[in-house]
């Protein structure tokens, strides 16, 4: 007889403690992120993490995050992508399918940010990048976000600081073929600059494929057309090799870069051969004030290094998401329905005032927002040169 008794306890106490489970996931709210850990550029997935814990034990130290009048805790869910495309797609099924999230955070770079786009889009969960710049993220994706500028106005911007800085009349273009970023990116900036500076005012317009690491060909090919700078729009860790070739070839004139460029890696990678040139990005760590400063104290206290653009825009895409999770007031527990509801409570937000800037939205789902130029002085930080706003 006590066999039976002591099986019937077993189980009361394993049904108490499922169902205890089950109650605890139900005020959990899961946010999933999918950001590149390895692969070519792990430093821009180390700062979406190490943001995204900072901001979730903020939240959960003071209870949670209130939705109508209720605490939820904040489950963050980091997959790796690999800085692969058909990675961050499988990463996007893996969040909306095996995790059940209800909005996710990530990709960063627009190379996995338009794939994983279509998957989110398809799959009805909002999805917001921090990081990507290309149009084709967000374009005709209703459930697709994003807290970074857009590549038809950064181009321009470039063009038009490039312009006055250097007094420059010609350009020359090196760009990633495979990277959608680098390669948009680059075709705007040549369309603008023959725009305002003639048909021949672009002298080279070179390109590399997938995992080049020797560019001399191509920055030969530059070097000999005699451009008043290089516009590179590329990644921090290919930047670093590019520079370094340039300077051994013998050019001595400026670059101007991107917010690829803006990575905490980039000056571990290239040391003096950056210093002194300029790219356009989302905020300016050197000379921070109030809120901004504030973050960048905390993130380096935590973590030991100055947080990059990525860093501050997770930061900035994670508050969108909070802000559209109470503006749908309540979470229902039916996944469908608080994924359309959050979905809505992103569109219905009028502004959000970030660290990289105050946002407004506009219907594809694209910030309204400033950038800034940048200069890295002779110190190796980012110094902010000036603002453009659209």
């Amino acid at each position: 007889m006590k066999k039976p008794y002591s099986l019937f306890i077993i189980v009361s106490i394993l049904f108490c403690f499922c169902t205890s489970l089950a109650l605890a996931g139900e005020d959990t709210i899961k946010i999933g992120f999918n950001i590149p850990l390895t692969g070519e550029i792990p430093k821009v997935g180390e700062e979406s993490k190490f943001a995204g814990q900072m901001l979730m034990d903020e939240v959960n130290a003071k209870g949670g995050l209130d939705v109508g009048g209720k605490k939820y805790k904040l489950e963050f869910i980091y997959e790796d992508n690999e800085s692969k495309a058909e990675s961050a797609v499988a990463v996007a099924l893996k969040l909306i399918e095996r995790d059940q999230i209800l909005a996710m955070v990530g990709p960063n770079s627009s190379k996995q940010a338009v794939p994983a786009g279509q998957v989110a889009n398809d799959n009805r969960t909002p999805m917001i990048s921090p990081w990507s710049t290309n149009p084709d993220t967000t374009k005709d994706r209703p459930w697709v976000f994003r807290a970074a500028f857009l590549d038809p106005f950064q181009g321009p911007v470039a063009v038009d600081f490039a312009t006055k800085t250097f007094k420059a009349q010609t350009a020359a273009v090196l760009y990633a073929l495979a990277n959608d970023y680098s390669k948009n990116l680059a075709e705007i900036f040549q369309a603008d600059f023959k725009k305002k500076k003639g048909d021949g005012a672009v002298v080279a317009f070179e390109s590399y494929g997938d995992k080049d690491q020797d560019f001399s060909a191509q920055l030969t090919k530059i070097i000999a057309a005699k451009p008043d700078f290089i516009f590179l729009p590329n990644n921090y860790n290919e930047v670093a090799l590019i520079v370094k070739q340039a300077h051994d070839l013998g050019w001595k004139g400026p670059f101007m870069g991107a917010d690829a460029w803006g990575n905490s890696e980039l000056m571990t990678l290239c040391g003096d051969d950056c210093k002194g040139h300029y790219f356009s990005t989302h905020y300016a760590a050197a000379g921070a004030k109030g809120a901004t400063k504030e973050f960048i104290d905390k993130y380096n206290k935590l973590y030991g290094y100055q947080p990059a653009d990525v860093a501050a825009l997770t930061w900035d895409a994670i508050n969108v998401v909070l802000a559209g999770i109470q503006n749908a007031g309540k979470i229902t527990g039916n996944v469908r329905k608080d994924r359309e509801a959050i979905r809505e409570g992103i569109s219905s937000i009028k502004e959000v005032k970030g660290i990289t800037g105050n946002m407004k939205f506009d219907e594809q789902g694209d910030p309204i927002k400033c950038a800034v130029v940048v200069k890295i002085n002779d110190a190796g930080e980012f110094e902010f040169s000036e603002s453009v706003c659209p």
